[in-house]
């Protein structure tokens, strides 16, 4: 991507520092390769609240640790954080193009721990989007994940990341997010699981129809960039996941997709730039 130089967003909230990044105490090397550590290594896909995960592994935040401390940053994550800012942009750009009564959300940094209007979460959630209060986090030591641990590198896999948690941004303020949480206590956990399934493809396609109006920025989205998105969504489907960390696969438990249904939906989304193209609640075919 040749991003350097265009507009950054003013909806960008730093908060790092306190803890030096990454997922603490080696979170890969805890317990193995357990379900739950991949499941929280890749909960920002989930349509579902990621912070009653880290509940479940009684992975608790002090929130005071977050007050009064200075950001330790590196000129890499420098460089990152500006190119958090310029993505942040484009969609903004975008969304406020094909919605006119969109609202920025606003995108908080942090490192190792943060309160978020939906509680406490660490970086082993990964970045996440909390429609309590309109926020993306974003712990960038994920990004390092993605490249290292999903072998998912370059710069367009980390714009695909963060213009999915936008698309869920997106579907709050169409009122899917919403509707569909209504309807938890109504339903199975199976049965959850699958509108879980349809509120994450949406999102990819959300992020696909980002990519399809970015491109049209000069220079910006280059040749291979698409391809990346591709790659960091195979990497992230539900069946690559747990057969690369557990050895067998689980459709029932499928909470964010296969890898196909993911980079079917993204693609359609790039493809058409119709966002009426996205309904995946009513889609016949997955």
């Amino acid at each position: 991507m040749k991003w350097l130089g265009r507009r950054e967003s003013d909806n960008v909230n730093d908060q790092r520092g306190g803890g030096g990044g990454g997922f603490p105490g080696g979170l890969l090397s805890k317990g193995g390769i357990g379900t739950i550590v991949v499941v929280l290594l890749i909960s920002w896909i989930t349509g579902t609240n990621p912070l009653s995960l880290l509940q479940q592994t009684n992975l608790s935040t002090d929130p005071a640790t977050e007050q009064g401390r200075p950001v330790q940053s590196s000129p890499e994550d420098e460089l990152t954080k500006k190119f958090v800012s310029v993505i942040l942009a484009s969609t903004e750009d975008v969304w406020h193009q094909l919605e006119p009564n969109y609202r920025n959300p606003q995108l908080l940094l942090f490192t190792d721990q943060v309160q978020s209007g939906c509680g406490s979460a660490s970086a082993s959630s990964g970045p996440f989007y909390c429609s309590e209060d309109e926020k993306v986090y974003l712990d960038m030591s994920f990004f390092r994940e993605l490249a290292t641990q999903l072998n998912s590198p370059g710069d367009f896999a980390q714009a695909y990341v963060i213009a999915h948690e936008v698309g869920h941004h997106v579907q709050h303020l169409l009122g899917i997010t919403d509707k569909m949480h209504s309807m938890q206590s109504k339903l199975s956990e199976e049965e959850y699981n699958k509108l879980s399934v349809k509120l994450e493809l949406q999102a990819d396609f959300l992020a696909g129809v980002w990519a399809h109006y970015a491109k049209d920025g000069k220079e910006f989205i280059e040749e291979g960039d698409i391809e990346e998105a591709i790659n960091a969504a195979t990497a992230i489907g539900d069946d690559h996941l747990q057969k690369q960390f557990q050895g067998t696969v689980t459709p029932d438990s499928f909470t964010h997709g296969t890898s196909k249904q993911r980079v079917k939906w993204f693609t359609k989304g790039f493809q058409t730039g119709d966002i009426n193209e996205g309904d995946t609640f009513n889609a016949t075919n997955l």
